[in-house]
């Protein structure tokens, strides 16, 4: 089979008929085999019953349906799991990633050489404030820190090649940054593809201002957890040692001070006096506990057993 096309969706009923034409209309014209995957994230609309028609329709359509709402990621998961085309192609629901950039995606994997091509929506129809500017801002900070040079990391509309999806493993909100798990597991070579950007047809966004907050954290948590996650001790000890180290030598300060001052005035002298000296130490001690607690958390659970099950209502 030459292509899996995965699509995750939300509440996106009077999307999947357009997109499905569309889809079957670039197949035809390119004589693919192919075969689509919509992954139904828990919609509270009749999305599952639009996905069953259409795959009464053409045997090339797949579905399955969460019993709630998990998150992207969760049906990417589920989508690579059973994709089998040689390419697998992710696009959005709601028509803003057209179908029509499908065979250059594909001649770029399978002629080109490429692991992952990325799509770059260069022109954007979204709000400039709310979307592209933090997008722009996110974007930046990701190439940063992943030294992966793409424009728009996030973007929906990606191709890989199948190896790639059967080798990562896209779990709580790591979808945004899929090129840089699969450099992380030795898959290199990825490419960009300037894409058309649409404006959305039917209903709203389904993503608020949250998640680029949750993106930076979810960037540094994998960015720490590439460089430590098998190694910890490299850091903590590291850390654990110059902070027993520093105390200590505090601690020496202190006692030598004091000596000092009961020799020389007659009384020792409280340094504690100044309440800005206690809430600085308790701000050093909370912000240890609470970024250790949440290392010690993601480590959990990445290597919990039920990290990627998910409740599968149907399945087509």
């Amino acid at each position: 089979m030459d292509l899996s096309i995965i699509i995750p969706l939300y509440n996106e009923a009077e999307s999947l008929p357009h997109l499905y034409e569309w889809i079957e209309r670039v197949m035809k014209e390119n004589k693919f085999s192919y075969e689509i995957i919509f992954v139904n994230d828990g919609s509270t609309d009749n999305s599952w019953q639009v996905i069953k028609a259409l795959s009464n329709q053409q045997s090339a359509v797949r579905g399955i349906c969460f019993r709630r709402n998990y998150g992207k990621s969760a049906a990417l998961y589920c989508g690579f799991k059973a994709a089998q085309g040689d390419v697998v192609i992710t696009m959005d629901a709601d028509l803003q990633d057209s179908p029509d950039e499908i065979p250059e995606l594909y001649r770029m994997i399978t002629e080109e050489g490429y692991d992952l091509v990325s799509g770059w929506k260069q022109k954007r129809y979204d709000n400039a404030l709310t979307k592209n500017l933090p997008s722009k801002l996110f974007n930046a900070t990701a190439r940063r820190v992943t030294g992966i040079q793409l424009h728009d990391m996030n973007c929906g509309l990606k191709a890989y090649r199948k190896d790639v999806v059967k080798n990562i493993e896209v779990f709580s909100e790591m979808h945004r940054y899929i090129p840089y798990l699969a450099k992380n597991a030795g898959f290199t070579k990825i490419g960009e593809k300037v894409v058309q950007h649409r404006k959305r047809e039917f209903g709203q966004s389904k993503f608020g201002v949250s998640r680029f907050v949750n993106g930076y954290l979810d960037l540094m948590t994998i960015w720490f957890l590439n460089k430590f996650g098998k190694q910890p001790m490299h850091f903590f000890g590291l850390v654990g040692s110059l902070m027993f180290l520093i105390g200590a030598i505090a601690i020496c300060v202190v006692i030598g001070m004091k000596i000092h001052a009961l020799c020389t005035v007659g009384t020792s002298m409280l340094l504690g006096v100044n309440p800005y000296f206690h809430i600085s130490i308790l701000m050093m001690i909370l912000g240890c506990m609470l970024f250790l607690a949440g290392f010690l958390g993601e480590l959990i659970i990445r290597n919990s057993q039920s990290r990627n099950d998910y409740l599968i209502k149907e399945e087509i």
